[in-house]
């Protein structure tokens, strides 16, 4: 592999002159340049966008998949490029095994035949909850897993140049004072030698050709033997400036001391050259950063989006999740006498009704059959009745477990936990019961009732 050594040991020394600017910075030693309050408060909202949504999209995908192997596996099967398998959800599974041990224990049992529509219900429930796990990952976590493998690495990579970009602009303003106050050193005690160790980049490097012309021997020279051996003054150097005091150094016939200013001028001139390139540098790197966290509000909207799209998935998951178990227990209560033919149901048999003492031929009042109860008897049967009488025996008192909407005119609506009184008509579906609040009557279903002796 071929090294470039000149471009490794300039970004070794950029890499140090950063780290000590930064060391400095953190021990209150160097100034640091303060971004305005709206950069700061964009990088504030862009860090709270980026753990929460962390939060979020691991909670969610818990709640998705509840199991740690399991997401663990997805995870790896993710990072590897390759398509997930399918996976039996819980209800799947729990159906497999009661249809096995309907068939097992007899189908044609009671406890057999239950097992069959429990499965078949439960089956329909891990078909709704694959439906919504798809549904889930497509429209909400596939969005956060893009934001923070996608814009929000970019706005990090940006952020990090930002930062090196600033640790450089006051590496610089640090060395321009440093001059500056050099130079006025200089210029206040007359004739010194210059020391550039202060003001030179802490990354100057010394070649080859000008280390071979260092005496390490020789011994520091006095400023009457500088102004013996070189009566002419200052030369320009041969080499690369050392970031070495030339007082206790010498080079041979290559340095001369200045008998005026002009290379603090040019030090002071290079060091705000620096500057300058510098503060365009950062400046550059500011406008891309902001313009990348001012979008996180763009960010913010199509999260927005995905959430609303969540939400309607999941109450299409519940809604589904309700129908079945209502079905379920539709089917449940239709079979609930055949299987246990003690269970209340109402009284079949209507009552005599009582004698009158005052005319024999007076009877009780009498319900006429109007769109209320025609339709509680089969639809062979509607025409053969067409008067009933509420029996007085076979009434019983229930509350209402959850609420009813009355589907029409010849149904009760209730309400949760209150009080109803009931009956069974002859010829009725056994899944309903004539219920009666106050002066209102109509058809209840028996699964809402919980029947009090």
């Amino acid at each position: 592999m071929d090294f470039n050594m000149k471009k490794l040991a300039s970004d070794a020394g950029i890499f140090f002159t950063r780290a000590v600017q930064f060391t400095e910075e953190k021990f209150g030693q160097a100034e640091k340049t303060e971004l305005d309050a709206h950069f700061e408060n964009l990088l504030a909202r862009a860090d709270s966008t980026k753990n929460w949504t962390e939060k979020i999209l691991r909670q969610t995908e818990v709640l998705l998949q509840p199991n740690p192997s399991a997401r663990v596996e997805e995870f790896l099967y993710e990072k590897l490029d390759r398509k997930v398998p399918s996976r039996v959800t819980n209800g799947e599974l729990l159906a497999q095994y009661m249809a096995e041990a309907a068939s097992e224990l007899g189908p044609t049992t009671p406890y057999g035949k239950t097992l069959i529509k429990v499965a078949e219900a439960e089956k329909r429930l891990g078909a709704a909850e694959r439906d919504f796990i798809h549904t889930a990952s497509i429209n909400f976590l596939t969005p956060l897993r893009n934001f923070l493998e996608g814009d929000w690495k970019t706005i990090s990579k940006e952020r990090r140049l930002l930062q090196n970009r600033r640790l450089d602009l006051d590496a610089c303003k640090a060395r321009l004072k440093k001059a500056k106050a050099a130079e006025a050193k200089a210029t206040c005690e007359g004739d010194t030698v210059p020391d550039f160790q202060e003001t030179r980049p802490r990354n100057y490097i010394l070649s080859a050709s000008a280390s071979a012309t260092l005496d390490d021997t020789s011994c520091p020279p006095s400023w009457a033997e500088w102004k013996e051996e070189y009566p002419g003054g200052w030369r320009l150097p041969c080499f690369f400036l050392l970031p070495l005091n030339p007082s206790v150094t010498r080079a041979r016939g290559c340095l001369s001391l200045p008998k005026d200013r002009k290379l603090w001028n040019d030090e002071v001139d290079k060091a705000e050259q620096e500057l300058r390139v510098a503060q365009t540098e950062f400046d550059r790197q500011a406008e891309v950063t902001r313009l990348l966290l001012e979008g996180i509000s763009s960010t913010h909207v199509n999260h927005l989006r995905c959430l609303h799209e969540f939400v309607e998935s999941q109450t299409t998951y519940y809604a589904q999740c309700y129908r079945h178990m209502l079905d379920l227990q539709k089917q449940l209560g239709s079979s609930q006498g055949a299987i246990f033919p003690g269970t209340f149901v109402g009284t079949t048999e209507p009552v005599s009704p009582p004698l009158s003492s005052t005319s024999p031929t007076t009877t009780v009042a009498t319900m006429p059959v109007g769109p209320s109860v025609a339709g509680l008897a089969p639809p062979g049967e509607a025409a053969l009745h067409l008067e009933v009488t509420p029996p007085a025996s076979g009434t019983r008192k229930a509350r209402v477990l959850y609420d009813y909407e009355a589907a029409d005119s010849s149904e009760l609506a209730l309400l949760a936990d209150e009080l109803i009184t009931v009956y069974s008509l002859p010829g009725m579906d056994p899944d309903w019961l004539i219920g009666e609040r106050g002066n209102k009557k109509g058809k209840v279903p028996v699964t809402y009732l919980e029947l009090l002796s």
